[in-house]
This record gives structure tokens, C-alpha cells and sequence, in this order.
């Protein structure tokens, strides 16, 4: 046993000793966390909203009634521009979507609420790298419409003018259409009624949006101020940067076995399961280490928050429990340090970007969705963000320290078969 634990105290004071390596593994994963969270929400947002150029070609009562109801939505960011200003704008990515609100609008949406004309279109210009943004923004701008013509339509100077010409329009052509007629004469009436005492002239009458809604952000615990993208951030960064630590230790193994070095630590007092192992719980203690030093970093500079303590430290066991044993596999089966580089790397990256690292795995199609769950990373990911922002206990990460130690008791068997093979 002494022999043990001086073999895993030398691979850990060799590892603090190489500065390049803390470098690697603890302060890039902090920079790029930190850079990745604040791109997904945890800076400020630029003027509160989506960017979005207004061209506001239609200068009419109603068109600046829209325009202004865009203007004023918390959810956007509008800014005035002319078509070749928004085009431009649009196509550099600084603007997400350009609203064009044509000349003659207002009128002809007005016109076509009470007739089989044609209705007026609004183009938008949209960047094709963000097409969620189109649907919301389409969403929003459907309400503000909805809502100016209708109010217009029936209450305003342009909708008594518009019933007025449809009425005349009917009569005219001599269209025996009752239902219409008798729609458009009570719209008339309507129009034409006094407004109620205290409602004010400039009570709209229009439609209006029949419901609302009350958001609620469903987290619990110490979490419940909301969502971190911080602590999502922080989780895929540091499983990735501490696996490519893992990835160093097996290409380590490797060019210790081409140095002759391995045979005369075979030839000490210690067996080959010894030498294999001690590796292994020297390279978990280290990822264990980083991965509590990135969120303890995360916590105190970026406000994100544990709401499990043994919850993470089980999570954090486990992952680093398969670092390990990822790193011996590499040891095991690399025929050459060069090699097994490349492969390794590749390997990781697979692993990083199944596992929600990058992206969170709720964006996947279905069946990638399905097929991630025989990736370890994607649990250790699961596991680290049940016990942050989602503000789960221990019990809700159970499952994931289990399939972690259950990857890594894998990994580790294999590569100990695999040298033992060796050996003989």
C-alpha cells in the first residue's frame, strides 16, 4: 500500500508542477465558460430585446399607431432605418429581422377585414442563421396589427370611411350579400355610438388580445431566482477541457511505456494492477479537484449556485472516476502516443458535443436525443446541471453517478484486461 500511494503522489505533484497543464485544464475552461454564458444570456442584452429595423414606409395615424406599439414592446430593440440601411444591416447579422411596413398599409388591411380583396403583405427580411427569432418576431407584430386595424376599423376616421365604401361598394355592384350587409351596418351603428362616460375619446375600440399570460420559471431551492446560463456554461466546459486532462494522462502512459521507464516500475516491489490503478486514482483526485475549483470559480464570479452539495460532489466523483478510466483506455489500446492522439482528440470532441456540452441536448432531433444516452458525458452534464440552476437534491442525481461509475469501472476493467494481455 506504500508503494501505492507514493506512486499516486508523485503523478499528482508531477501534474501541479506543470504549469502549462493547470493552464490548459483550469483557466481556459473558466475563460470559455465564461464567455459562452454570457453569449446565451448572462450579460446584458443590447437594448433589452431582439434587434429589429423598422422601415416604416406607411406614415398614416395607423401606421404610426404600429409602429410605435413595436417600439414600445420590451421584447424588441427597433430600430428606424431605411429599405437599403435595413437590408445591409440584416445581411451583416446586426440586425436579426427588418420589419418593412409598406405605404398604404394601414387602409388596405383595414379594406381587406371586410372583403375577399387581396390582403396587404408586410416583408420582412430576416437573418437565415436565426430563424426562431423570425417567429417570434412575426408573433409580436401580429398582435400590434391586429390590434391598430381593428381599433381603426372600428372606432377610428379610416374604418367609418373604409364601411362607408363598402357599403356603396355592395349597392353598386348589386352583390346580395345580407350576412355582409348587415355585418358592415352594424359595424356602422357600432362606429356611431357615443362613448361611455369616463372611457375617454381615446378609448380603443378595436380587438384586442382576449388573454394574457404569467410566467413562472419553475426551479427550487437556492436556484429559484431563475435561470444561470452560467452554470450550464461551466458544466460543458469543464467536462470538456478536464477529458482532454484525461486524454494527456493516457498519451503520458504511452510515452512513459516508449522511455523503458514502465519496465523498471514493473521491476520494483509493486504488480502491474498496482501501477495501472495508482495512475488511474491519481488522474481522478485531479479531475475531482478541477472540476470543484471551476465552480467554485463559477460561484463566487458568476453568481452560480449548488443547490445540492452532495449531489454535485457525487457527480464530481463519478466524472472523475471516468476521466480516469477514459485515460487508461487511451493507455491501453493507443499502439503509439502520436496515434492515440489523434484519435483520442476526435474521440472527445464526439463525446463533448453528444453530450450537451456545447449545446444543450434539448435542441437535438429525437432520435440523437435517444442516442445520447449511452454517452457517459451526457449524464455527468445532466447530473452537474440538476444540481445548479435546476435546483434538484441529491436523489435526482443518482442515476447519473451510477451510469458515471458504471462507464468508468467499464473503461477501467478493460484497460487493466488489456495490459495484463500485454504483459504475458
Amino acid at each position: 500500500m506504500t508503494a501505492f500511494i507514493a506512486l499516486v503522489r508523485k503523478d499528482l505533484i508531477l501534474y501541479v508542477s506543470d504549469k502549462r497543464a493547470l493552464l490548459m485544464h483550469l483557466v481556459l475552461p473558466i475563460v470559455i465558460a465564461a464567455f459562452f454564458g454570457s453569449v446565451f444570456g448572462g450579460g446584458s442584452v443590447k437594448g433589452g430585446g431582439i434587434d429589429v429595423a423598422l422601415v416604416q414606409q406607411d406614415t398614416s395615424d395607423a401606421g404610426n399607431r404600429i409602429a410605435a406599439g413595436l417600439k414600445a414592446d420590451p421584447n424588441l430593440h427597433v430600430t428606424p432605418m431605411d429599405i437599403e440601411q435595413a437590408r445591409a444591416a440584416v445581411r451583416k447579422g446586426s440586425q436579426a429581422v427588418a420589419i418593412v411596413l409598406p405605404a398604404g398599409f394601414a387602409e388596405a388591411a383595414g379594406t381587406a377585414m371586410f372583403s375577399n380583396q387581396e390582403k396587404p403583405a408586410i416583408p420582412l427580411l430576416y437573418d437565415p442563421s436565426q430563424p426562431a427569432v423570425l417567429a417570434m418576431v412575426k408573433g409580436m407584430l401580429t398582435q400590434q396589427v391586429m390590434q391598430v386595424v381593428s381599433a381603426e376599423m372600428f372606432g377610428g376616421p379610416l374604418g367609418k370611411k373604409l364601411t362607408e365604401q363598402s357599403l356603396q361598394r355592395l349597392d353598386e355592384n348589386k352583390v346580395q350579400d345580407a350576412a355582409l350587409r348587415d355585418m358592415l351596418v352594424a359595424v356602422r351603428k357600432f362606429e356611431d355610438r357615443p362613448h361611455e362616460e369616463g372611457a375617454g375619446d381615446a378609448a380603443p375600440r378595436g380587438l384586442a388580445m382576449p388573454f394574457t399570460t404569467h410566467d413562472e420559471s419553475l426551479t427550487s431551492g437556492p436556484v429559484a431566482e431563475g435561470y444561470n446560463p452560467y452554470a450550464h456554461s461551466f458544466s460543458g466546459m469543464g467536462v470538456q477541457f478536464i477529458l482532454f486532462m484525461g486524454v494527456n494522462m493516457g498519451i503520458g502512459m504511452l510515452l512513459v511505456r516508449r522511455s523503458g521507464v514502465w519496465d523498471r516500475l514493473l521491476a520494483a516491489p509493486v504488480t502491474l494492477t498496482q501501477v495501472v490503478l495508482a495512475r488511474a486514482v491519481s488522474a481522478a483526485i485531479i479531475a475531482f479537484a478541477l472540476l470543484c475549483t471551476i465552480f467554485v470559480v463559477a460561484a463566487l464570479a458568476f453568481h452560480v449556485r449548488v443547490s445540492s452539495v452532495p449531489g454535485f460532489l457525487g457527480v464530481a466523483v463519478g466524472f472523475g472516476a471516468l476521466t480516469a478510466g477514459f485515460g487508461l483506455l487511451i493507455a491501453a489500446f493507443g499502439k503509439t502516443p502520436e496515434a492515440a492522439r489523434g484519435i483520442a482528440m476526435f474521440a472527445t470532441l464526439i463525446l463533448v458535443m453528444l453530450g450537451g456540452a456545447w449545446v444543450p441536448t434539448f435542441m437535438f432531433p429525437t432520435w440523437v436525443q435517444q442516442l445520447t444516452l449511452v454517452v457517459p458525458t451526457r449524464w455527468a452534464i445532466a447530473g452537474l446541471d440538476a444540481v445548479t440552476w435546476r435546483g434538484l437534491g441529491v436523489s435526482a442525481v443518482l442515476p447519473a453517478i451510477a451510469v458515471l461509475l458504471g462507464f468508468a469501472l467499464l473503461f477501467t476493467a478493460a484497460a487493466v484486461w488489456r495490459f495484463r494481455r500485454e504483459q504475458v
